[in-house]
């Protein structure tokens, strides 16, 4: 990694600009939250510095004061172009979206006005016939409607925002730096309007803040209003370190009496999860206020059935299921059975007198399975997955 010693302040925030080696990750197996197979961030470090984000966390090496320093990789695209060529890949491109928008920078953060790099690969992504999901808390993304226009008549594109609720007031709290969610809720509209697909990403409420019955069931029908394909659900995490450090610092100054309901649920935790008892409360009331509005908890299959190879498209549906029924709070084994599949090298069409051999695959489940591979998709998923 070359760095470019040159540096300036946008919006107060300290940039620095690098040459790096590679830009686009590929995950083990498909990831069924966003149904990509391949992601990259384009900008290290957020000026939109959320109190909760765990990219301020020490787990993933963002180097500075988090929020305050961004990383822009100015040669981005170049590198990109050359890893999205063909001729230099062992193996094909896996089918799947294309993930533009990371956990440690999005993409659409205001240096994005001036260095361009997500609309350059946007361009580059339509170039080379990607399917594109986004992820985002910024309205900018409105500036690039052409192109993402275009790779959705050509290929698909789906735009997803990120939430903790749609109150303006907490948002100026703990989002200081991002468009207020009013705003949000607008570009989605307007998105809808020139006929692109809009997930939200309702993660993560914040315990005793955003999470109550009432703020959510706001959020998910003013969602529903705007015309959101789906909502993706989930609770917060503070990692020990910078993370929860960071998070209770703000706390204290804003929601001092809150102190003592923390420590409460988030305990020692490797992953800095709260305890079970509490996602499990606050799933069953978005499970519950979901069904009511009949939106799907996850990326609906019509966004994807045609895109996905065999396996892929089994991995997904039964990782759905098996959120679905732990939504409701039940036991399920649908996501060992997925795992099981994701460690296969050959199709699954191929093995259809042998899929019970496969752990976690018992007779109901091979039944779905053979579903899937039979039409496409699952009627019990179907049924699932808006109520």
């Amino acid at each position: 990694m070359n760095i470019n010693t040159k540096k300036e302040y946008i919006n107060e925030v300290n940039i620095r600009e690098i040459e790096v080696k590679s830009i686009l990750r590929k995950y083990k197996k498909i990831e069924s939250w966003f149904l990509t197979c391949y992601g990259m961030n384009l900008y290290r470090g957020c000026q939109h510095n959320c109190v909760y984000c765990d990219g301020r966390s020490e787990k993933y090496q963002v180097d500075g004061e988090f929020g305050e320093d961004v990383v822009v990789k100015i040669n981005a695209i170049e590198v990109l172009r050359r890893e999205l060529d063909p001729r230099r890949k062992r193996t094909p491109f896996k089918n799947g979206y294309v993930g533009v928008g990371g956990g440690v920078g999005d993409s659409y953060q205001p240096a994005e006005k001036k260095y361009e790099l997500t609309r350059k690969t946007l361009h580059l992504l339509y170039e080379k016939n990607f399917p594109v999901h986004i992820l985002t808390k910024s309205i900018l993304v409105k500036r690039d409607i052409d192109i993402i226009k275009k790779i959705n008549e050509r290929n698909r594109a789906i735009v997803s925002f990120s939430f903790s609720s749609v109150d303006d007031k907490i948002s100026r709290v703990f989002e200081p730096g991002v468009p207020l969610p009013s705003e949000r809720l607008e570009t989605i509209r307007f998105l809808k309007g020139e006929g692109i697909a809009c997930g939200m990403f309702l993660l993560p409420v914040i315990p005793f803040i955003t999470d109550s019955p009432k703020l959510i069931g706001d959020t998910v029908r003013k969602a529903h209003e705007v015309g959101i394909d789906f909502i993706v659900f989930g609770g917060m995490t503070l990692k020990e370190g910078r993370q929860k450090d960071y998070f209770l610092n703000v706390l204290k100054k804003n929601y001092p009496d809150l102190i003592v309901e923390y420590q409460n649920i988030y305990r020692e935790s490797k992953w800095g999860s709260a305890i079970d008892e509490y996602y499990g409360s606050i799933y069953l009331t978005f499970n519950t206020i979901a069904r009511k509005y009949k939106i799907p908890q996850r990326i609906p299959p019509v966004l994807y059935k045609d895109i996905l190879s065999e396996n892929d498209l089994s991995i997904v549906i039964l990782e759905h299921i098996d959120y679905l029924l732990k939504m409701q709070g039940k036991k399920s084994p649908y996501g060992y059975a997925a795992h099981s599949i994701s460690q296969l090298k050959e199709p699954l069409s191929t093995m259809k007198g042998e899929l019970q051999k496969l752990k976690g695959v018992g007779k109901v489940t091979e039944g779905i399975i053979l579903e899937i591979l039979e039409t496409g998709g699952s009627s019990y998923y179907k049924k699932l997955l808006t109520g």
